[in-house]
């Protein structure tokens, strides 16, 4: 049998916000790999080999599954939310095109999964309603000034933004940074919503505005999502209110 690769969306977190794709393709793989935590979600399987590496090995990651399924296993790597944000199947891509030949005859799976903006935005209401972006703040694999030029962008232009990594230890003044540079831009009552660990047992979700957002709110489990000026909050008696974009925008707001 020739080897095979799947590059598998977990999902947030959830046992059932995982997709019936995604658990047929994790069933079917001999070996699995991914970061430590992301594989603990996924049962164990009898006769499955697993190996876990660290967060910040990814293309090593990729590089091993490959060549595990070169040799002729069902490989899978699994990756938390979808694989193609901010995830490993662009790390497996990109592995592939800088490796061996035979890591383009392989047959390539991607297995989406629901993506932590998506799991924050449907515990509020539809905050990405209408245009929207999404931004990696960690400054590992990018400069710093990228980050800040395309923060600005994207508030100039009234997109709501989406904020992966948002901070770290490493990284404990990013997020603050920007919202300072967001400040600049937005009305001060801009909706700010805090989405921490969506859908697992710690879960913890806040809304706040742009004036009073702080980055100690956030950890890597955060996915902090930023309204544009027209994005609202709906009141509702004896309801947490409802956060949502608008889909239609008049010209006075361009």
């Amino acid at each position: 049998m020739s080897g095979s690769l799947s590059v598998i969306g977990l999902g947030p977190g959830c046992a059932s916000q995982l997709t019936p794709q995604a658990t047929l393709a994790l069933q079917s793989a001999q070996v699995l790999f991914g970061y430590g935590p992301y594989l603990d979600r996924v049962p164990v399987r009898a006769g499955q080999l697993r190996l876990g590496s660290d967060n910040r090995q990814e293309i090593d990651r990729a590089r091993l599954a490959l060549a595990q399924a070169a040799a002729g296993a069902q490989v899978a790597v699994v990756s938390g939310g979808d694989p193609g944000v901010f995830a490993m199947a662009a790390a497996v891509c990109e592995a592939i095109e800088h490796g061996p030949a035979a890591w383009r005859e392989l047959d390539i799976t991607i297995v989406p999964g629901i993506t932590s903006m998506l799991a924050v935005a449907a515990r509020v209401g539809a905050p990405l309603g209408h245009d929207f972006c999404a931004l990696s703040l960690s400054d590992n694999l990018k400069p710093w000034a990228v980050v800040e030029r395309r923060l600005e962008a994207a508030a100039t232009a009234g997109f709501v933004i989406a904020l992966y990594n948002p901070i770290s230890r490493a990284r404990p003044w990013q997020l603050d940074r920007a919202f300072d540079l967001l400040r600049a831009h937005l009305p001060p009552d801009t909706l700010v919503i805090f989405g921490r660990a969506v859908t697992r047992d710690d879960e913890n979700v806040q809304v706040t505005t742009l004036t009073l957002a702080q980055g100690s709110a956030a950890d890597m489990a955060t996915c902090v999502i930023i309204g544009s000026a027209e994005t609202r909050s709906i009141a509702r008696e004896n309801r947490s209110a409802l956060v949502y974009t608008p889909r239609s925008m008049g010209e006075s707001s361009t």
